[in-house]
């Protein structure tokens, strides 16, 4: 393993932790799209079948078992335990409109036509743009909780840093996946804009403004016009 692919998975790790304790603490998954999670949930899923049936490392096994639970427990904490404060109002984009597309080009474009092939071809293809429906609900209400903005960038951050990743090992390994390049340069480029706004209005320094004291606790909230 590289470090390019480690630190795009601690970063992708750092993503989750903060979205997890963002509700907990709150109490609250204000400002977070329920249909991004689920399709989250929908990409680890279909991407990981391969669980109980072939192992590669304790660390990758761990990964796989982390990603799976934590999306999972992310969909019931909104739409269970904290549900009366999901903003279905705003969460309106369609979620068909991304798993239907997705679903067929993984049948027509894949590495190998067989089950568990095509499911983890429309994982690639489906992760590239789950975000979408939680940038389309920034761009709806016009702003973001802090950590909400924090969530973003380390899950941006992530898809990012494996593209060093996938460099590193075409020239050091001779490793070229295309369909995972092609896809993760789309979910990268999605990711653009929010990178520019995140940086250019400072939201590293509100960092230090994060606060999970109390259930009362009111959230910093960060203007983000995201075209």
């Amino acid at each position: 393993m590289n470090i390019f692919r480690l630190c795009g998975d601690m970063s992708h790790l750092l993503a989750i932790i903060l979205l997890l304790l963002k509700m907990w603490k709150t109490r609250s998954c204000a400002g977070i799209s329920g249909k991004s999670q689920i399709l989250f949930a929908l990409v680890f899923t279909s991407r990981y079948l391969d669980l109980f049936t072939s192992f590669i490392s304790i660390y990758n096994t761990a990964m796989k078992i982390f990603f799976l639970s934590s999306s999972f427990f992310t969909v019931y904490l909104m739409f269970m335990k904290f549900r009366a404060t999901y903003d279905s109002n705003h969460d309106t984009f369609r979620m068909e409109f991304l798993v239907v597309p997705v679903g067929g080009l993984a049948f027509l474009v894949n590495h190998e036509f067989s089950p568990l092939e095509i499911l983890w071809t429309f994982s690639i293809y489906l992760e590239s743009v789950a975000i979408l429906p939680q940038l389309f609900m920034v761009s709806k209400t016009g702003e973001a909780e802090t950590i909400t903005s924090h969530y973003l960038f380390a899950l941006g951050s992530y898809r990012a840093l494996y593209i060093f990743n996938w460099l590193y090992r075409y020239y050091f390994e001779g490793f070229f996946d295309l369909i995972a390049v092609v896809a993760g340069c789309v979910q990268t480029i999605l990711y653009c804009d929010f990178f520019y706004l995140y940086i250019t209005k400072g939201q590293f320094k509100a960092l230090k403004e994060m606060s999970f004291e109390g259930e009362e606790t009111q959230p910093t909230s960060l203007r983000i016009d995201i075209v």
